[in-house]
């Protein structure tokens, strides 16, 4: 018999009760990101803006640390900084999606917050079902389900989920990630009047369309949005294969730019590329908020890499979401910022302007820490490589004879040895970075490029050092970040209103 949603709240308050203290021991818990009080933490969902609050939902296994059947979590903020965990908003507990609350997004409407979602279902052979399903709430925590609203069509795979809604002339789009019955990814993409009656009109983008050829055999949550007059077409394409510098991890997340023709149902665009060049970047997702920005949430984590020696998952939890991020296009290219609602966690600020390195690597007083925001602008110097060093075993590093920018971390799974990944700029002018105990992201060249990774190695390894081979000159910034209650140890116990 499937238990009811309160049931599965009990069950899950009474595993947070069980577990709370081992939780809070982990040195790696993070002070300013999103992340589970318990379980496995994966895509996030439904970012949306209701009744003055941010509202962001996120898959969640809160049971084990490993991919199973999953409930949507939720998190709401007034300011994207501070945010309260609120009760579960799908549960997996109804026939169409009894075996898994898949991703989804949501949309205002009519004073109400739609949830759009993949129902997932499998029998005793493992053959898949999925359904494209709906949830109504007034208030933005009591959600209400619909039941399926569209069906898998002809020619499609029971891989067919994500559904990413919005809303544009007078009419609600949706688009979904799929993979065709010859085992090709696209993006297909529906109309609505109403948004419970919904039209199929094929594919938008995918595999063999638009001369993209042969590009993996499934796409995953997509994200259709214009911005500057620009049609982005964000996927997370899977089972690409690795080019030099780039699709370096197990799934890639990227966009396509170009101009769709919503009337014949085409997307003219360019070349796939990569959101973040990080080790730890998935399933990214956009909303446009009050203030007319397009705002970005990711996965800092990638299909099941690491997981099994993954440190946190010893004190049974795993994974967490990026920073929002704010979008623009320029120059071609699509730009992320760290949203400047971020700056109110600064404190403590240290300041040094031109400081020369010459040859010799040097460390600047006060400038260190584990939980920091940190901000470098590149001046003047005849220098051909720069290097900082974030403990003793982070490092980015930029040289110009072949213009290429690394971030290098330990990896735990290869006997401890280290990675890297690259990208190709044409000149390194800042570099901005967010370290939060075991997460870093760094911002190069106002948003130009971004990396997103876990970085896992001893907490109280706090040291920053500088080095150029010849003379440079910089402007270096440092701020500690506050530490916030709500998601640090002393508050584990709030899931749920506990």
């Amino acid at each position: 018999m499937t238990k009811t949603i309160f049931e599965i709240e009990e069950l899950i308050t009474n595993r947070i009760k069980e577990i709370q203290n081992m939780v809070a021991d982990d040195p790696y818990r993070l002070h300013y990101h999103l992340m589970p009080q318990i379980g496995l933490l994966n895509d996030p969902n439904g970012f949306a803006y209701f009744n003055g609050c941010y509202h962001i939902f996120y898959q969640w296994n809160p049971f084990e640390t490993k991919h199973g059947i999953k409930y949507w979590g939720h998190y709401i903020s007034e300011d994207l900084v501070h945010w309260k965990e609120a009760p579960i908003a799908l549960a997996p507990d109804q026939w169409y999606d009894m075996n898994g609350c898949y991703s989804g997004s949501a949309v205002v409407h009519q004073g109400k917050l739609y949830l759009f979602y993949t129902g997932n279902v499998m029998d005793d052979e493992e053959n898949r079902e999925s359904y494209q399903c709906m949830a109504v709430s007034e208030d933005g925590i009591d959600f209400h389900k619909k039941g399926p609203i569209i069906h898998v069509p002809e020619g499609y795979t029971a891989h067919f989920r994500d559904p990413k809604v919005f809303y544009k002339e007078n009419q609600w789009y949706m688009v979904v990630g799929a993979q065709t019955t010859e085992e090709k990814g696209e993006v297909v993409l529906y109309t609505s009047p109403d948004l419970e009656n919904w039209t199929f009109h094929g594919a938008l983008a995918g595999s063999g369309h638009n001369g993209l050829g042969d590009f993996g055999y499934m796409w995953e949550c997509p994200d259709l949005f214009k911005l500057d007059n620009q049609d982005i077409l964000i996927i997370c394409p899977q089972g690409l294969v690795p080019r030099g510098y780039e699709l370096n991890n197990i799934f890639h997340a990227g966009y396509l730019a170009g101009k769709v023709d919503y009337d014949n149902v085409s997307f003219q665009h360019g070349p796939f590329t990569e959101l973040d060049r990080g080790f730890d970047f998935y399933a990214p997702q956009t909303m446009i908020d009050s203030k007319g920005r397009r705002l970005l949430v990711g996965w800092m984590g990638n299909a099941e890499e690491g997981e099994s020696i993954h440190p946190t998952t010893r004190y049974e939890w795993i994974h967490t979401l990026t920073l929002p991020r704010q979008l623009e296009w320029e120059e071609g290219k699509l730009m992320q910022y760290p949203v400047e609602e971020l700056q109110g966690l600064r404190e403590n600020k240290i300041e040094y302007a031109d400081v020369p390195l010459n040859g010799d690597k040097i460390s600047l007083p006060n400038i260190q820490g584990n939980v920091l925001e940190l901000e470098i602008t590149i001046k003047s110097g005849d220098w051909k490589s720069f290097t900082t060093t974030i403990g003793e075993n982070k490092e980015i590093s930029y040289d110009k004879s072949t213009q290429t920018f690394s971030f290098q971390r330990l990896n735990l799974a290869d006997n401890h040895t280290f990675e890297k990944r690259y990208c190709v700029l044409d000149e390194l002018r800042s570099i901005r970075l967010y370290k939060d105990t075991s997460s870093i992201e760094i911002f190069i060249n106002g948003g130009e490029e971004v990396f997103s990774a876990r970085v896992f190695d001893y907490t109280d390894d706090q040291e920053i050092h500088f080095y150029a081979d010849r003379n440079l000159t910089m402007n270096v910034k440092k701020w500690d970040l506050k530490k916030l209650n709500a998601f640090n140890s002393n508050s584990i116990n709030q899931t749920l209103g506990i």
